[in-house]
């Protein structure tokens, strides 16, 4: 190693100082989904830009139905209709009404609507059966929004809701952070990729598609560059093709082993950070230099999956202008016992369920190998365990770290 370890806030918070929020770029409003807003969204139109009716009914003025009742209904005489898209070009008058349905405007002098399950209709006229006040059943002007109103923050994620505001707001058009481009590099001889023929010695690869997976369930766009093998000459041959991307991350080879080969990697030899006391995931690397920057995971599948939540993650959020915390803190009631913790932090794996009342439980995995796929598969949530932690008891409350949710939130 060629420094001290970091403490885990400490490294994310060099990795972040080297990660500031991309440019932006302009894209069309149906492409915005799950984007993050480098300016705000500003309405360019009045919404609804008209009085418009909230029910099928009769526009009238109120002053002409105040004495109205089931008893004693007031006739007026029917001069018009207004539909949605289609208004009504007079005006209505006193004594008048006009028969209006659902998103129509309000014509002109009328003030109120009147259900239409209180009126009868002659084709002549119409006898109104309840009394209205002024600007009953009338959706005003702006109620909504105004013109000029920023109806959507910079630095919001836009969802499915989002997305139909600004075409409600007439903005066809977003300005958006553009996605973060990363590369991913498994390294190994021992590495073989998904389908190829099994060979003596040799394992699937699982590092990269899991990374791939996460980058872009995050915002980010992926580059899966496949297999380095452990040759200095052959991991910078594949790692030039990283080349215009925003971040490599590779998986494997962070070690000082005779074949060990990360640390060649341009920028590595004098990481930001080299090494980090937590468990799993403790020989990573974080380099940055010239405008580019490379995160060296472990190559274990579990430990390349805990430091990408820890640090990639968290990366990939603040690159695309978001903060890299998603929310406050999250804390369960632990359903097992923990045992104290050495000098480093630690992250077992666990499972959430609710319990019959409604509280939210953490459950540690019996098994926290390093090398289990099906266990960092099933589990939900990391365990967020200091330094030096005390023994945890059955229903004592721990932090933890979802790991579900990505970018495309309804």
């Amino acid at each position: 190693m060629t420094g001290p370890e970091c403490s885990v806030p400490e490294a994310l918070a060099r990795m972040l100082a080297a990660c500031p929020p991309l440019p932006a770029e302009t894209v069309p409003l149906a492409a915005g989904l799950g984007r993050v807003l480098a300016a705000p969204v500003v309405a360019r139109q009045t919404q609804p830009p008209f009085a418009a009716s909230m029910m099928d009914g009769w526009a009238v003025r109120a002053a002409d139905v105040a004495g109205a009742g089931p008893d004693a209904p007031v006739t007026l005489r029917r001069i018009g209709e207004a539909a949605a898209g289609h208004g009504f070009a007079g005006t209505v008058g006193p004594g008048e009404a006009v028969r209006i349905f659902t998103g129509a405007p309000i014509p002109p002098g009328a003030d109120a609507v009147v259900m239409q399950e209180d009126c009868r209709d002659d084709g002549a006229t119409v006898r109104i059966g309840r009394a209205v006040g002024p600007g009953r059943f009338v959706r005003p002007s702006g109620h909504d929004f105004g013109a000029g109103d920023a109806v959507l923050p910079a630095g919001r994620r836009l969802t499915s809701r989002d997305v139909a505001l600004a075409a409600g707001a007439d903005v066809p058009w977003l300005s958006v952070h553009r996605r973060p481009r990363v590369a991913v590099l498994a390294t190994g001889d021992e590495i073989r990729l998904p389908g190829e023929p099994p060979a003596p010695g040799r394992i699937v690869s699982s590092n990269a598609f899991g990374l791939c997976a996460l980058v872009e369930s995050q915002g980010g766009v992926a580059l899966n560059l496949g297999v380095a093998p452990d040759s200095a000459a052959d991991l910078a041959e594949r790692a030039a093709a990283a080349a215009g991307t925003d971040l490599l991350v590779t998986a494997g080879g962070t070690a000082e082993g005779d074949r060990d080969f990360v640390r060649s990697l341009p920028g590595a030899r004098t990481p930001l950070v080299d090494g980090v006391a937590m468990r799993p995931a403790r020989r990573l690397l974080f380099a940055a230099a010239g405008g580019s920057r490379l995160l060296a995971l472990p190559g274990n599948p579990v430990s390349a999956l805990v430091a990408a939540v820890l640090f990639l993650r968290p990366m990939l959020r603040v690159l695309q202008g978001l903060p890299h915390e998603p929310g406050p803190r999250r804390f369960a009631r632990l359903d097992g016992r923990l045992p104290a913790g050495g000098g480093r932090a630690d992250f077992p794996r666990a499972a959430l369920s609710v319990d019959a009342a409604g509280e939210l439980v953490v459950t540690p995995l019996p098994r926290q190998d390093v090398a289990l796929t099906s266990a960092i598969a099933a589990a939900d949530a990391l365990i967020v365990r200091p330094p030096d932690a005390a023994a945890a008891e059955p229903g004592t409350p721990v932090e933890i770290i979802p790991l579900a949710g990505g970018c495309l939130k309804l």
